[in-house]
C-alpha cells in the first residue's frame, strides 16, 4: 500500500509504503531429499510467476538457516529472519511441514534535488516478529479448518492431491491478507464474549439444548450476537479460528441492520404461526427455491484427536452458528424450529444491550483506552478499536502507540513472571502493561503532565471499575 505525505515547506512529496508480502511457500524437505530433485520439495509457491531457479533458491535459503539454527537449538529452529529490506517468517505447520512468509519492510522514499534518485528508507524496525508470525501461524489455521491437515492430504492422495489443495486454498485466501491491518491482535487471536445477565444466558442454555435434541444430527453449536461469543460447544482452539473466519470474513460479507427490540415498530407482531427473520448465510438463500443448492462448507475440527469432518450451517436473525449435517428437509425442519424461537431470543437481547447502554449513559471520550486478554479463556476486550476487519484495523491511537503495545507483548513473552511495565511516549501518553496470572492489560492514558505515581493509581482505579472481578497481582 502506498501513503503520500506533502511536505508543506518544499512541495517536495514523501513517498510511505506499508508492509506488503512479497512471496508465501510451503515445502517438505522429505520430498526432495536428492541433487536434482529440489523442485519436489515445494507444494506452493506465491507468485506462481517466479522463475524454477529463484524458487529452489529461495526454499533452499530457508532450509539452511531452518537446519544451521537447529545447531543450537534443536527443539526451537529460528522463526524469523531480519534484513533491511525485508522480514522472513518460519513455522513448521507440521513434522517436516514448512510455511515460509517473506515480507516488504515498510519504507519511505524521500525525493531528492537536482533530478537525483529518491533515497529509500527501510523501517525494519516497525515490523514486529511476534505479530506477523501469528499471521503466518493462522494461515495454516484457516487452511485446516476448511482442508483438514496435510498429513491427511498426502495420505489420501499424495503430493498430487495436497499440491491442488493448498494451490485452491492459499491462491484466495492470499489475496484477503492485508499486512498493514496487522496488529496485537492478531497475537492473542482471541474471542470477544458478550456479557449476559444468568436468566436470558439460561433461556439460550435451554433453547441450544432443545434444538441439538429435536435434530439429532447437530454435533456441535455456537451462539453470537453482534459479532460476539454467548455459548459454543466446540473445543477452544476450533471455535477461536471459527470465531476469526466468520466476524473477519463471513459476516462481513452479509452485514444488514440488526434486528430491532421487541417492542419496535420495526418488529411485525408475533401471533399465532410465529414470524421470524431468520435465513441461512450459508447453504440455501431461499428454502422455498425448488432449485436451491445445498451445499455448505465442510470443516475439520478435533484434528488432534477424533479428526472430525462436518458441515458448517450459519443461521442468522442475529448471529447464530450451528455445525451439522444436512438436506433440504433437514434445513426447512431446522428454519422452523430455529427460526421463530430465535427471533425472540434475539429481541431479548436486544433489549438488554440498549437497555445496558441507556444505563451507562452518554459515551465520552475516556481519558484511557485499553486492550485486555485472557490466555485461559480467550477472552478479549480493546476499546482502543473502532473496528477489525481482515482488510483493515481503525484504531483510536497512533500507529506509533500500537507499536509501543506490541514491543511490551514481546517483552512479556519472555519470562514466565508477573510482570508490570510503564512507559512515557514521545508524544506524552502514558503506555502500561500488566501482566498477571495469565491476563494481559495494556492501557493508554492521555494525561500529558503526570508523573508515575498518578499513572499507577489512575491504572488502578481503571482495573477497579472495568475489572472489579479480575485479580490483578500489584
Amino acid at each position: 500500500m502506498l501513503m503520500i505525505s506533502p511536505r508543506m515547506a518544499s512541495g517536495m512529496q514523501e513517498k510511505q509504503y506499508t508492509p506488503s508480502l512479497l512471496s508465501f511457500f510451503i515445502y517438505n524437505p522429505k520430498f526432495g531429499p536428492r541433487e536434482g530433485e529440489e523442485e519436489k520439495k515445494i507444494l506452493f509457491y506465491h507468485p506462481i510467476e517466479i522463475e524454477k531457479n529463484e524458487k529452489i533458491r529461495n526454499v533452499g535459503l530457508c532450509e539452511a538457516i531452518v537446519q544451521f539454527t537447529r545447531t543450537f537449538s534443536p527443539t526451537n529452529p529460528a522463526k524469523s529472519l531480519h534484513t533491511q529490506k525485508n522480514r522472513q517468517f518460519f513455522h513448521e505447520a507440521e513434522e517436516n511441514y514448512w510455511m515460509v512468509m517473506v515480507v516488504r519492510n515498510p519504507m519511505v522514499e524521500k525525493p531528492n534535488k537536482d533530478g537525483k534518485p529518491p533515497t529509500v528508507e527501510y523501517q525494519e524496525e516497525e515490523i514486529i516478529d511476534s505479530v506477523y508470525g501469528s499471521v503466518l501461524q493462522q494461515c495454516y489455521c484457516m487452511y485446516k479448518l476448511f482442508n483438514g491437515t496435510f498429513s491427511r492430504a498426502f495420505e489420501a492422495g499424495g503430493v498430487e492431491l495436497l499440491t491442488q489443495k493448498l494451490e485452491k486454498f492459499f491462491y484466495r485466501y492470499l489475496q484477503t491478507l492485508h499486512l498493514q491491518s496487522c496488529d496485537l491482535l492478531d497475537v492473542f487471536g482471541g474471542i470477544s464474549f458478550f456479557p449476559l445477565d444468568k436468566m436470558t444466558y439460561l433461556k439460550i442454555q435451554s433453547f441450544v439444548n432443545r434444538v441439538e435434541e429435536s435434530l439429532s444430527l447437530v454435533k456441535y453449536t455456537a451462539f453470537l450476537y453482534n459479532d460476539q461469543l454467548i455459548w459454543s460447544g466446540l473445543e477452544q482452539d476450533d471455535m477461536r479460528i471459527l470465531y476469526k473466519y466468520l466476524t473477519t470474513s463471513l459476516f462481513p460479507r452479509h452485514s444488514e441492520p440488526e434486528l430491532a427490540g421487541r417492542d419496535s415498530p420495526l418488529r411485525p407482531e408475533v401471533a399465532g404461526n410465529l414470524l421470524h427473520y431468520g435465513r441461512f448465510l450459508t447453504g440455501p438463500a431461499n428454502l422455498k427455491d425448488p432449485d436451491a443448492k445445498f451445499r455448505f462448507p465442510r470443516i475439520f475440527v478435533n484434528t488432534e484427536d477424533s479428526y472430525e469432518e462436518l458441515h458448517l450451517i450459519v443461521y442468522k436473525v442475529r448471529e447464530r452458528v450451528n455445525v451439522m449435517d444436512l438436506n433440504r428437509e433437514f434445513c426447512e425442519q431446522l428454519d422452523s424450529l430455529v427460526g421463530p424461537q430465535l427471533t425472540l431470543l434475539a429481541s431479548d437481547i436486544c433489549e438488554q444491550f440498549n437497555i445496558n447502554r441507556r444505563i451507562s449513559g452518554p459515551e465520552k471520550e475516556p481519558q484511557f483506552k485499553f486492550i485486555y486478554f485472557n490466555h485461559m479463556n480467550l477472552a478479549e476486550k480493546s476499546t482502543i478499536h473502532m473496528r477489525k476487519t481482515a482488510s483493515v484495523s481503525l484504531t483510536s491511537v497512533h500507529p506509533d502507540l500500537m507499536k509501543i503495545l506490541g514491543d511490551i507483548n514481546c517483552d512479556f513473552a519472555r519470562v514466565n513472571e508477573d510482570e508490570e511495565i510503564i512507559v512515557k511516549a514521545m508524544t506524552d501518553y502514558w503506555v502500561v502493561g500488566k501482566k498477571s496470572d495469565q491476563r494481559e492489560l495494556y492501557v493508554i492514558l492521555n494525561q500529558k503532565n503526570a508523573n508515575l505515581i498518578e499513572v499507577n493509581e489512575e491504572v488502578k482505579r481503571l482495573c477497579a471499575t472495568q475489572f472489579n472481578n479480575i485479580f490483578f497481582l500489584d
